[in-house]
């Protein structure tokens, strides 16, 4: 079968107003501003509005990615929203989406990877254009993590923040697109990053919510040693696949999670701090929002140019990871 070269022709990207500062922090938990920034990089991150649900983010950034494609939302055959944050269990983020935009053409659904969901959903509606099921897809990232964020865990309420980026994929001409893609999972790392409660494990009462079964643990140190091990080893994997080097890159868009994860990204592909999309100072993790929101803001920033090889990698809770080789 000839498969259709498959590329992304929109971005677009939304936070909210709201800013919460690391000094803000100071006054909520046992931290200060010098130790988050030595430590994370992180200096703020943005807060949705109490209005505000996953799928109203999604929204926002999907109108600006609609715009930018050139296309309307009945041009849309699928809606893929990654998100650990969904609006509730059911119907999808993805079919509110589709309502709220007006895709009625559209399939939808959500998919759950965490921090690497974004991947995880470009690789699977790349994969249907290019064998010529779908037209136009549109991709999104979108997450409320402050509504699963214990802000009296200093450990963790440091790091999370608000936010959605999205990407219109359509057929490119030869040459430009998605080369390769690397996804991996290793499910015996569940217990390192999770939300245990709410589920069929451990359903919602009123026991759960006081234990905190419903905000986010996470096992820093470890989650940290797989980090800085998988996000160069699935970076050179997807550039093997796609036949390149890593004098080839560009652009790295990595997932925003820490700065000295990225630092040791940057190592292993031996990149200068210049070629990578870097936004956690202000951003924080957005877990699978924090690619395309990085994309989004690389394009708005003339970063990307036509022909320009890009590599976008993430790493989250499951533990899966994922990366990709793109033309510009």
């Amino acid at each position: 079968m000839q498969l259709n070269p498959v590329g992304i022709i929109g971005t677009g990207k939304y936070v909210p107003e709201r800013i919460l500062t690391n000094h803000e922090l100071e006054q909520m938990v046992e931290t200060n501003d010098e130790w988050i920034v030595t430590r994370t990089g992180i200096r703020e991150r943005r807060i949705a509005a109490a209005e505000q649900a996953t799928s109203d983010l999604a929204f926002e950034a999907s109108k600006i990615a609609l715009q930018a494609a050139g296309i309307t939302a009945e041009e849309i055959d699928l809606i893929i929203v990654a998100t650990i944050t969904p609006d509730m269990f059911f119907p999808s983020t993805a079919c509110l989406l589709q309502d709220k935009l007006g895709a009625k053409k559209a399939a939808a659904f959500d998919l759950s990877a965490a921090c690497s969901g974004f991947i995880y959903g470009l690789a699977t509606a790349s994969n249907m254009i290019a064998t010529g099921m779908y037209k136009h897809a549109l991709v999104i990232g979108a997450e409320c993590l402050s509504r699963i964020t214990d802000y009296t865990d200093r450990n963790t309420c440091i790091l999370f923040g608000d936010g959605a980026g999205a990407v219109v994929l359509g057929q490119v001409q030869e040459g430009r697109g998605f080369r390769s893609f690397e996804l991996g999972a290793d499910g015996s790392g569940g217990e390192l990053l999770k939300v245990c409660g709410g589920g069929s494990r451990i359903p919602s009462t009123p026991e759960s919510i006081a234990d905190k079964k419903h905000f986010i643990y996470m096992a820093g140190s470890e989650v940290f040693k797989f980090a800085v091990r998988i996000m160069g080893n699935a970076a050179e994997e997807a550039l093997r696949k796609a036949g390149l080097d890593k004098s080839h890159i560009d652009l790295l868009i990595p997932h925003q999670a820490n700065i000295r994860i990225i630092q040791s990204a940057l190592n292993r592909l031996d990149l200068p701090a210049e070629k990578s999309m870097i936004n956690l100072d202000k951003y924080g993790n957005v877990s699978a929002a924090s690619i395309p929101i990085a994309l989004a803001e690389a394009v708005e920033q003339d970063r990307v140019h036509e022909g320009d090889t890009l590599v976008l990698v993430g790493f989250g809770g499951g533990l899966t990871w994922g990366a990709s080789v793109l033309v510009w």
